[in-house]
């Protein structure tokens, strides 16, 4: 992609105050807004954005491209996703990605330990066990407890102990099969 390519399709998005890199991706100072654009993947690649960062509302079944860093909100909802590959590492603000089809968390940072919001997604319902405390996200990893569609009990156990909660009576789990 050439640096007028860049500029054309920050023009097409309504992307202001942008520096394009070495590499042709661009850091945006303020918002980027491009819910309802009918995206399949997302256009041009991002490194930071000073402020928001909303792509919900498209088709999206990957993050590529996503910015490393997001100052202010990041949303992602209501697309296609299956995953979290991709997904900025620092967001300032609110993570959300409800509405799409995720089952895992695999593609959040490491130590990712901030809200985040996945109603409407399968994994939801793993997430709802622990009220949605999001030190549980690195635990769930940590011991394997989420293999494709299935839960191993005796691991979520684990992570309920190493987060000191009670593990809830009879776990029922819609989306996965608990062994």
């Amino acid at each position: 992609m050439t640096t007028s390519e860049v500029h054309n399709l920050c023009m097409k998005y309504n992307i202001n105050n942008y520096t394009i890199n070495d590499d042709m991706s661009i850091s945006v100072e303020g918002d980027v807004n491009l819910p309802h654009k009918n995206l399949k993947s997302l256009p041009i690649k991002f490194k930071e954005v000073g402020g928001y960062f909303y792509c919900y509302n498209n088709q999206l079944t990957s993050l590529e491209y996503c910015p490393e860093t997001v100052d202010g909100d990041f949303s992602c909802s209501n697309n296609q996703l299956t995953s979290l590959k991709y997904c900025p590492e620092t967001v300032g603000g609110g993570f959300n990605c409800y509405r799409n089809q995720l089952t895992n968390f695999d593609g959040l940072p490491e130590f990712f330990e901030q809200s985040i919001y996945l109603s409407g997604n399968p994994v939801n319902e793993i997430y709802e066990l622990f009220n949605e405390d999001p030190r549980c996200i690195y635990w769930l990893r940590e011991y394997d407890v989420i293999m494709d569609m299935t839960v191993v009990g005796y691991r979520l156990e684990e992570v309920f102990h190493t987060l000191g909660m009670d593990i809830p009576n009879n776990i029922s789990l819609k989306e996965y099969i608990l062994v």
